[in-house]
Formats: structure tokens, sequence, C-alpha cells
């Protein structure tokens, strides 16, 4: 296991716990999509997270901190869904998105 996967793999467990659970690897688990266009990558001893041209980075010697922050904005960001989004998750989700909507 490289550094930046293992480190995306600490920060990934410390967003769960703090209930971002959607978040996946993309690039061979070199970088962590978190919500629209809010990605974190690993490099240089730094978590670094990019949302549109907005960058960010955090000491890699703490996930924690790291996921308190990015989750703060996913948190966010989810609040402020553009109105296109749930049409699109469910277009590229299929039928688990559509039967997400449905579960009591």
């Amino acid at each position: 296991m490289t550094d930046a996967r293992g480190a995306l793999a600490k920060l990934r467990v410390e967003l769960v716990g703090l209930g971002v659970t959607d978040a996946y690897e993309v690039c061979d688990d070199a970088i962590l999509s978190v919500w629209i266009g809010l990605v974190v990558t690993f490099r240089d001893g730094f978590y670094r997270w990019q949302e549109g041209v907005v960058k960010r980075r955090h000491l890699g010697t703490d996930p924690v901190g790291c996921a308190i922050r990015v989750a703060r904005r996913y948190a966010e960001s989810q609040a402020d869904a553009p109105p296109w989004w749930d049409e699109l998750e469910k277009t590229l989700r299929g039928e688990t998105a559509e039967n997400f909507d449905n579960y009591p």
C-alpha cells in the first residue's frame, strides 16, 4: 500500500465515522471523491482537497482533523445541492437510488 492509499484509507474511515458514507476512491485509490466536485488527494505529506477553484490542505498526520473539515464542507454542499443533482444521481446509480427513495 502506498503512502497516499494508506492516508486516504485512514481519512475514509474517519469520514465514515462522521457520517460521510458515500465517498469513494477513483483513479486507483489516488483520489477520494466526496461530493459534487469535492475531491481529496494525498501528496507530499498533506491531504489536499479541491472544490472548483478553491483549494485547501491539511497536515497528513491528522486524518481526524482533515475528516472534520471535509465533512463540514460536505454537509454544507449537500444542504445546497443543485436542482439537477437528484435526477442525475438516479440516472448514474440506477435502481439503487430509486429503491432508496422508496425505503420506509
